[in-house]
């Protein structure tokens, strides 16, 4: 399977460059993949596709401000992008420019709250980093450092909280679980009075969600490994869903990347710890989730795939273009999808 074949026509003007206002009144593309029918409709109607003893599973992870401008103490300027936590006060970062930040080179963020010292050039060009601080590393990253927001965003975010989930808890992730951005706290409440299950997992989104497929066949693709954990309440309650004959509605293709990669082969879950570097893609069988609600995906990325797995490349394909012509807002900031 060729990678060209996910790819389509965007407008750059289609790219949101900002949040909505009310999250819930972004639109809302909904896709039977039984009956091959779009709809259109607003975010909010979601719950209208969310039944009695449904389980919607969301990712509670938390961006931190993991974008740091400092200074070498040559006074050149730097740039870091924290990925990963490695032990204690130790991260791997990107880092720019990378040829002048070489093992034993010294940086000062903002004007000396933090420090850090680059102790090793990893595999791939990034570099693990020990910072040094007086006080609480995520209290002086929230006042000194900035969201990561993804190349494609140019415009400056006025509120870091728009690039959290209301239900963001546990920090972690270098990008937002972007199709949670569209929740209020208001609209899963009702979701819950419904008798919807809410479940929770977590996974810390690495900055390889942005990165592009640079091979010409899909299944060549080497994918990026991410961190995450699943509970045993959360995953029972995933389970009692699926015993009671009820869907499985994941909430972004991070939340379905958890599932499928812990589910059995019957779909059932278990608690666990670990990383995952699993590929979805055309031909995959889904075990655990039914329904999927997503974001709009970049051309030729392995979320395109993901979702083509789940209600066939040509029916995406086909919905991505109906959402060109309709003028739907793309990508992190943008309108949303159900595919049921």
């Amino acid at each position: 399977m060729k990678v060209e074949e996910f790819n389509y026509e965007l407008p750059k003007e289609l790219i949101a460059q900002t949040p909505y206002d009310k999250r819930d009144e972004a639109r809302l593309l909904v896709l039977d993949k039984e009956k091959q029918t779009i709809e259109h409709k607003v975010f909010r109607d979601v719950i209208d596709y969310l039944n009695h003893g449904d389980c919607l599973v969301i990712n509670d992870t938390k961006v931190i401000p993991a974008r740091l401008y400092g200074k070498k103490d040559t006074g050149a300027h730097v740039e870091f992008l924290l990925l990963k936590r490695l032990e204690g006060d130790e991260w791997e970062a990107m880092v720019r420019p990378g040829n002048k930040l070489k093992v034993g080179s010294r940086v000062v963020f903002g004007d000396g709250l933090l420090k850090a010292e680059i102790v090793e050039v990893m595999a791939g060009g990034n570099r693990r980093v020990k910072f040094e601080y007086n006080g609480i590393f995520n209290e002086i990253l929230d006042q000194i450092g900035l969201m990561p927001l993804p190349p494609y965003i140019t415009e400056k975010l006025k509120d870091k909280d728009k690039y959290q989930t209301v239900y963001a808890r546990y920090e972690g992730s270098a990008a937002a679980p972007t199709a949670g951005l569209h929740f209020t706290e208001e609209l899963l409440e009702k979701i819950k009075a419904k008798g919807v299950e809410v479940a929770k997992v977590t996974l810390h989104v690495g900055i390889g969600t942005f990165r592009p497929v640079k091979v010409e066949n899909v299944e060549d693709h080497q994918m990026h490994s991410e961190h995450f954990y699943l509970k045993a309440e959360e995953a029972e309650k995933i389970n009692k869903a699926k015993r009671e004959g009820h869907k499985i509605i994941a909430v972004g293709t991070t939340s379905c990347r958890v599932l499928e990669s812990v589910a059995d082969e019957n779909g059932y879950l278990k608690e666990i710890e670990d990383d995952t570097d699993i590929f979805i893609y055309p031909g995959y069988k889904f075990k655990c989730i039914d329904n999927l609600i997503t974001n709009f995906h970049l051309p030729e990325s392995t979320l395109i795939m993901l979702v083509s797995s789940l209600a066939g490349r040509d029916f995406i394909m086909r919905a991505y273009n109906e959402a060109v012509k309709e003028r739907y807002k793309f990508f992190s900031f943008g309108d949303a999808m159900i595919i049921k």
